[in-house]
């Protein structure tokens, strides 16, 4: 499994996860009245300030809105900016055929990468036309055979669909339908140390038997934490960064744009 850099495994290496841009075709097009394509610029400028060292990005879903080719051409020309090694994974918003044409000639789309002492596995949770994911059996397998071809190092698992309960109602029909199928894997090897998604538009991270599961801020709209129906927060766009440890433990933080303002169109298309 070839590394994207030349850090050893005595090294910690610095993730940051990109999640939830939404972007369109038009450089104007909003979600709920945010330039998600301006949002996303200030995040990168926010990265390229506090990040000057990135050994890997993880871009965890909804990468578009509308699934078109010029929006991932978008996302990868703005994401250029960072100049670090990227993994896209697909949310319910993408559109996977388009995604690999966008990914052409790159390892974008590749599930498995090692990265100083730790392997990150992406796994693809989206299921055409719905809204909630689901993980097939292929993707379990995938699964099982990175955790078990790996056993010296630590592993970091990510997707987009929220496979746990985060005290958002109207969120818990459309989150990871088969979780129970992910935990069943993942519980058979002690080498996991955390899970990773996107789709939630706001800040997660607890303990599950030992593994931290963390979810992040969108880099365009966030969701308000613990509602009950669908509503808008008024917290800026951000990103998490994640520095993993040689010995398996994780420096993680979420930071966000300072003096963004922004205010909700809910009369516009929504979400």
């Amino acid at each position: 499994m070839p590394s994207v850099s030349t850090l050893t495994t005595a090294d910690s290496a610095l993730l940051v996860q990109i999640s939830d841009s939404h972007l369109f075709a038009e450089a104007d097009g909003t979600l709920l009245g945010m330039n998600t394509r301006e949002s996303l610029q200030k995040v990168i400028e926010l990265v390229r300030q506090q990040q000057p060292q990135i050994d890997l990005i993880v871009a965890s879903g909804d990468i578009s809105q509308d699934g078109t080719l010029e929006s991932y051409q978008q996302f990868r020309d703005l994401t250029r900016q960072l100049d670090a090694p990227a993994r896209w994974i697909p949310g319910n918003h993408d559109e996977p055929m388009i995604m690999a044409e966008a990914a052409v000639q790159s390892a974008l789309l590749e599930p498995v990468v090692d990265i100083g002492n730790w392997r990150v596995t992406l796994l693809d949770s989206a299921v055409p036309g719905s809204v909630p994911g689901y993980l097939q059996d292929e993707q379990l397998q995938l699964l099982a055979r990175s955790l078990s071809e790996a056993p010296e190092r630590h592993h970091l698992v990510c997707f987009h669909h929220h496979p746990v309960s985060i005290g958002c109602a109207w969120m818990e029909p459309i989150g990871l339908r088969n979780p129970e199928g992910l935990f069943a894997v993942l519980d058979r090897f002690p080498q996991v140390r955390a899970v990773l998604w996107g789709h939630v538009h706001q800040e997660i991270d607890r303990m599950r038997e030992g593994v931290r599961l963390m979810a992040s801020p969108s880099t365009c709209i966030q969701f308000e934490p613990g509602s009950e129906d669908f509503k808008v927060g008024e917290q800026a766009p951000g990103y998490r960064w994640l520095r993993l440890l040689p010995d398996g433990l994780i420096e993680t933080g979420v930071e966000r744009v300072i003096g963004f303002d922004f205010q909700v169109d809910y009369g516009s298309d929504g979400y």
